[in-house]
């Protein structure tokens, strides 16, 4: 009896229609020299269909920001603080709250905070004396500081922390914000290529001319400071803000501006780091008077997280940190979170979607689409996790993890996309 129970146990198992995938990605693996982790989960039977490495750490990049979205899903409301302010006497002062979408064209905008402090007839004055963080990631590569990707985590953003330069190729030189104009050079001598650098600890900027004469236009993360912003805030509101270090006052008022799935949206669509990291400052401020990342990261892992099936180890917001590190079924896990506690309209149309949206434009294109994920990469890294509607109309979630490959990451790409369209067909 024994031995006919472990013949059908050994024929069940052969018969597996997710058999074929183990002998595909193990080869995979061979082929490009890195570790693979997928894990596909049915939400309605709550039942693991497959799973390879699915215990395995690995570096999830922007995968991070599906921890930063249920962070912000369950703490920040249905709309984003924008200030938090008090008047006294003939003063309004006013706290940021980590909002990144003050001047950002990114995002929907609203003018409720620009005409709010437009049109108060107090003298403004602005203190940051709630931000507890710093500007830069535990683990963020130092060397990408000027890049719009690495944008500095602020108390109040504006501008999305960065600047367009846009040079004419001979001797001119324009800046959006205009204040940053006074800070550019241009080199005094030739080299074969044109290049931008700003200084590490200040807004200073050289253009290095080369023999090339053509219009070109550089996006940069600038160097943030309590004495930058109210300098863009007087210049763009044509009226004197100040700045003074002035204790955070727990009687403060909350100015609202813009509705968070318009941040959540851009984050998981277009995996904007800036907005990750200042979801997690947006969380901290209302959970405390203080902003900090760690907090946040903290009080979510404890109080949301706890019954993941491996402990992460999470960082930041954006994925920039190469310090992250989930394993596949734990982002399954966090998904099956997600899935139950949003409606399934609203959450996917704040995903990318295959051959659509964000980072899945050009990929994963089928129609009806059957992808809705989000992206990770990193140098060597490739990650997407999200949702998969086979071809019968289930819903399936995924994690399919690709760290440290050498070659071209559109390699790794299709075979994922090669992979899911299989599971897409027969299912």
């Amino acid at each position: 009896m024994i031995f006919r129970i472990l013949v059908i146990l050994v024929v069940c198992i052969s018969c597996s229609p997710y058999r074929y995938l183990t002998k595909e990605l193990k080869s995979a693996e061979t082929q490009f020299q890195d570790h693979i982790g997928f894990v596909v989960f049915d939400p309605e039977e709550k039942k693991t269909l497959y799973e390879f490495n699915s215990t395995k750490y690995f570096t999830p990049a922007s995968n991070t920001k599906i921890f930063t979205f249920y962070a912000g899903l369950n703490i920040l409301g249905d709309s984003i603080e924008s200030l938090r302010y008090i008047e006294r006497n003939d003063s309004l002062i006013f706290w940021g709250t980590g909002d990144p979408s003050l001047f950002y064209s990114e995002v929907f905008q609203n003018p409720s905070t620009f005409n709010f402090l437009k049109n108060s007839d107090k003298t403004l004055i602005f203190s940051s004396s709630n931000f507890n963080t710093t500007p830069l990631g535990s683990g963020w590569a130092w060397s990408d500081y000027q890049n719009t990707y690495s944008v500095e985590r602020s108390p109040l953003p504006v501008f999305g922390n960065s600047m367009t330069v846009t040079w004419n190729g001979i001797d001119s030189v324009q800046t959006h914000p205009l204040y940053f104009q006074k800070e550019i050079s241009l080199s005094s001598h030739s080299e074969k290529e044109t290049d931008i650098k700003r200084r590490i600890n200040s807004n200073e900027i050289l253009i290095v001319r080369s023999d090339s004469v053509y219009r070109q236009s550089w996006d940069l993360a600038f160097r943030t400071s309590p004495e930058t912003v109210v300098a863009l805030l007087s210049d763009t509101l044509q009226k004197q803000v100040a700045y003074l270090e002035i204790p955070y006052d727990s009687n403060a008022q909350t100015l609202y501006s813009i509705p968070a799935d318009s941040l959540f949206r851009v984050m998981m669509q277009d995996s904007d780091n800036f907005i990750a990291e200042q979801i997690l400052l947006l969380c901290s401020g209302k959970l405390s008077d203080t902003l900090n990342t760690d907090w946040t990261i903290n009080y979510v892992k404890e109080n949301y997280l706890a019954d993941l099936p491996d402990k992460p180890q999470w960082v930041d917001g954006s994925g920039l940190s190469r310090y992250n590190l989930f394993t596949p079924r734990s982002i399954v896990a966090l998904w099956d979170k997600i899935y139950a506690d949003v409606a399934h309209e609203r959450l996917f149309t704040l995903l990318a979607v295959g051959g659509q949206s964000g980072t899945l434009r050009n990929g994963y294109k089928h129609d009806p689409p059957y992808v809705f994920a989000k992206t990770g990469t990193l140098r060597n890294n490739h990650n997407l996790s999200g949702f998969l509607k086979t071809k019968k109309g289930k819903i399936f979630i995924f994690s399919f993890m690709n760290n440290h490959f050498m070659v071209p990451t559109r390699d790794v790409r299709s075979l994922m996309e090669s992979t899911l369209k299989k599971i897409y067909e027969k299912n």
